[in-house]
């Protein structure tokens, strides 16, 4: 059909029909559906609501809100990346409405080799996804961890030889929390002052330092640790000093997988990474808080496939 330039409409060129002289806009539909994905893009990744990015691209709320659903309905699938000497960071974190989402994250590349969205850290879905990690050639050096028991069976089960790094500020912060800023016992002052001290190690001589201050505490203060409250009428008994005692076993029984990271500079001693990527993804989720339960998953999906894209590694 033989046609002249004839103006713009809309800032899109408009073009007359020689032969019957309507006038018509050309249109790409290829390149209007990437346009639209550029949008949707800045809607997971850019905490940008659907009213804003109307006033940017011209298309109303309405419009943008159907072709977001649209694309949330069809969630991509990550791509392994099978690299070698993997240093997993392992976590999961729960949203309000009890949904649970578990990352496995490679530290080096901070590309998320495997996710799980549940209702909870389970040992059986941990020892699948650690399993599956490894059928798709994903080769584990070490894996580092907040502890929780479930995971540490699961490790135990699939890949007993990876070292498992205990997340040293995870166990700090915990005992914290238990100890109080403001101890009441001599015992809890001085425990808290060793473990204000956790983050600190860098080397294995300070750690050695460290674990003789550890145990010169403990062989002041055991009879305080072990001591017990009896009640005379069942003869039951609970441990008195109950928050200090909890404090110095969770150190004690963490201390082999606490110091992997002294001897291998690539194993992460925390889980901070992990725990920031979560809440820029919770903070992502708050702008969108309209969301559906089964939209919220569709958009954590995409989040994570977004951020792996912008790795470099897809």
């Amino acid at each position: 059909m033989a046609s002249i330039k004839w103006g713009y409409q809309a800032g899109k060129q408009r073009y007359k029909c020689n032969n019957c002289g309507i006038l018509f806009t050309s249109s790409n539909k290829a390149v209007s559906n990437s346009n639209r994905f550029v949008w949707f893009e800045k809607w997971v990744l850019e905490r940008r609501t659907i009213e804003e990015l109307s006033l940017s691209s011209g298309y109303s709320a309405r419009t943008l809100r159907r072709y977001f659903y649209e694309y949330l309905s069809k969630p991509p699938v990550l791509s392994v990346y099978p690299s070698r000497q993997v240093n997993l960071l392992i976590d999961g974190t729960y949203f309000k409405d009890g949904l649970c989402l578990i990352l496995y994250r490679d530290n080096t590349i901070k590309y998320t080799q495997l996710y799980r969205l549940t209702d909870g850290e389970w040992f059986e879905e941990l020892a699948e996804d650690l399993s599956n990690l490894l059928k798709l050639g994903v080769q584990v050096e070490s894996i580092t961890s907040d502890g929780h028991k479930a995971l540490l069976k699961a490790i135990k089960l699939v890949c007993p030889k990876v070292p498992t790094q205990r997340c040293v500020v995870h166990i700090q912060r915990m005992c914290r929390i238990w100890l109080s800023n403001k101890p009441k016992s001599d015992a809890g002052k001085k425990l808290r002052l060793i473990v204000s001290k956790i983050h600190l190690i860098t080397s294995p001589q300070e750690r050695d330092y460290w674990l003789v201050e550890l145990v010169q505490w403990y062989e002041v203060y055991k009879d305080f640790v072990n001591q017990k409250t009896i009640n005379p009428d069942t003869g039951r008994y609970w441990f008195t000093h109950k928050m200090v005692r909890r404090s110095f076993m969770v150190i004690r029984n963490a201390l082999p997988d606490m110091f992997h990271y002294l001897y291998n500079p690539r194993i992460p001693k925390s889980t901070n990474g992990l725990e920031s990527f979560f809440g820029h993804l919770k903070g992502h989720l708050n702008v969108h808080r309209g969301l559906s339960y089964q939209h919220k998953r569709q958009f954590i999906q995409w989040y994570l496939y977004f951020k792996n894209q912008r790795s470099g590694f897809l």
